[in-house]
């Protein structure tokens, strides 16, 4: 993985995609309204619906900044296969005294879901996946202490 790379899959692209589009046109435009009606009002200095427009004005174009730089950096997340586990891969896994097996979809921060079974190549448990091979057991360090895992599978 390269650094300050965003790993995303093509439907996750065509979805900030669509917010940018939403934002840059739609969002801006009803800023701009509600910037001019609160103008209207008079007096700036106390004027509540007006410093909320800019609030929401600024929290828009730092959106769009952000989504701006997610897109610039992306790159196209491609199904992994192979016996390790990366980013693109889809692993199998089952907790040391439990019968129930999870599997997850390894995928960058901005797409993650558990529960949607999308889980981050950076969080403390995808990057404790990150290059293990299918039928190795680690220990993972979780909020509630050492658990210990066995990869099941990795497709």
């Amino acid at each position: 993985m390269e650094e300050g790379k965003a790993y995303l899959s093509k439907e996750k692209i065509a979805e900030l995609n669509e917010e940018l589009k939403r934002l840059q046109t739609v969002r801006r435009k009803e800023i701009a309204d509600q910037l001019e009606y609160s103008k209207s009002m008079g007096d700036l200095s106390e004027n509540a619906e007006y410093h909320e427009a800019r609030e929401d004005q600024a929290k828009n174009e730092s959106r769009i900044l952000q989504i701006e730089e997610i897109l610039k950096n992306a790159v196209v997340l491609k199904h992994h296969s192979g016996e390790n586990v990366d980013v693109g891969s889809t692993v199998t896994i089952l907790k040391k005294g439990e019968e129930t097996k999870h599997t997850y979809d390894i995928v960058g921060p901005e797409e993650a879901d558990m529960g949607s079974g999308k889980l981050s190549y950076e969080s403390p448990l995808g990057a404790a996946l990150i290059n293990k091979n299918k039928g190795d057991e680690f220990t993972f360090d979780s909020p509630k202490g050492k658990v210990q895992y066995k990869i099941v599978d990795v497709k």
